[in-house]
């Protein structure tokens, strides 16, 4: 599974070839989640609301990046790494 950031302790992961809805995986000390791109809701797992609220932040600016790295996840292709939080 690519890891397209890594920030704060939280990795930022896609499966290739991945189901829609376009999403993404966030892990964090032991938890972990599945994020939905377009709505920023957790449509499964939990965080910690620390982590939770650094994901939502970091998710939002990058959100047209993370449109594309599933588009080529889906397409079996690499996607690019995103800038982490600073």
């Amino acid at each position: 599974m690519p890891e397209l950031s890594r920030f704060y302790g939280i990795v930022i992961q896609m499966y290739f070839g991945d189901h829609p809805p376009p999403h993404f995986h966030a892990s964090y000390a032991g938890h972990s989640a599945v994020v939905d791109i377009e709505t920023l809701a957790f449509i499964e797992g939990q965080l910690p609301p620390r982590a939770r609220g650094l994901v939502i932040e970091w998710a939002t600016i990058h959100q047209q990046e993370l449109r594309e790295a599933f588009r080529k996840a889906e397409a079996l292709e690499a996607p690019a790494k995103i800038v982490p939080l600073d």
